[in-house]
């Protein structure tokens, strides 16, 4: 636990066994799912997880995976072509995995009806014909995930681009009168957070903003994986005080057990929930945790 968010006190990581840690031997407990919503009419799958079949050596624990994402879905009521929008919060393996599936050698798009969201600032920095313009890899470590930003480009991004299937947003994105896209840099340059409301309900869907329940408490703790740690902080800060005055459910999307936060008014921090149904479209935020559990 202590080298997924090292900035984390002892104190803050032992209080989270033993659904966040495992207290025998300081592992991370985390899940890798996405998120479906019903809006409007139109269903939306919010980040896609980790993917079937991929070379993936930078993570080697999800190299060629094979998991039960598309049956996990179908349980939940939702075939493929059902799906209308699907939302990358971020351009990272975990989260674009399911954006394609493997057919006959080649990646073709999970989603064949969807519109696929995805935020010009990441497709920028992680397309790699624009990799001269990020900081040189200095270490054996840097260039391997270098080499994985590349191949996760390649088979989860690349082949949505080339279709037309991406709508590529920059500093917001109103996708109808209950959802709206807004930029939260900080994980990644385009780390983004949606943002949920509807008649009383209110819900941020915020990625990567949290990785551990830590973080709620020690809102300078970033993870790992954070590319730009000030911005992650204040990012962190802000969408943490956001959901505090508008008593918000704060959706990331690593908890395990359909893990949740929500926002009190006169508080600083939040209480770590489970979730509920929303009571109002769109409805069923936990419909579908499809994808595998580490």
């Amino acid at each position: 636990m202590s080298d997924i968010v090292p900035d984390s006190s002892p104190e803050g990581r032992a209080a989270l066994a033993p659904e966040f840690r495992n207290p025998d031997d300081d592992a991370y407990q985390c899940a890798i799912q996405s998120w479906v919503l019903r809006s409007e009419g139109r269903t939306i799958v919010v980040d896609t997880g980790a993917g079937n079949d991929r070379n993936r050596p930078q993570v080697p624990q999800f190299d060629h995976l094979k998991t039960p994402f598309l049956d996990n879905l179908r349980r939940a009521g939702v075939e493929p072509e059902d799906v209308d929008l699907v939302v990358n919060t971020h351009v990272h393996y975990d989260h674009v995995g399911w954006n394609t599936r493997l057919d006959n050698d080649e990646w073709v798009p999970t989603f064949p009806n969807a519109r696929y969201l995805i935020p010009r600032v990441d497709r920028d920095y992680f397309d790699p014909e624009n990799e001269q313009r990020r900081p040189a890899a200095r270490t054996d470590a840097d260039r391997l995930r270098r080499r994985g930003s590349r191949l996760v480009f390649a088979d989860s991004v690349a082949p949505i681009l080339e279709r037309g299937l991406a709508t590529v947003w920059e500093y917001g994105h109103r996708i109808d009168g209950n959802l709206a896209l807004a930029p939260a840099p900080g994980h990644t340059p385009g780390s983004s957070v949606l943002k949920l409301s509807s008649s009383t309900d209110r819900a941020l869907f915020v990625g990567d903003l949290l990785h551990s329940p830590v973080q709620v408490a020690e809102l300078t703790a970033n993870s790992c994986f954070c590319e730009n740690q000030a911005a992650a902080r204040a990012t962190r800060r802000r969408l943490l005080d956001e959901a505090v005055k508008t008593r918000a459910l704060v959706v990331p999307a690593h908890f395990p057990g359909q893990g949740a936060a929500r926002g009190a008014q006169g508080e600083r921090a939040l209480r770590t929930s489970q979730l509920g149904r929303l009571r109002s479209d769109p409805r069923a935020v936990g419909e579908a945790q499809a994808g595998h559990r580490d």
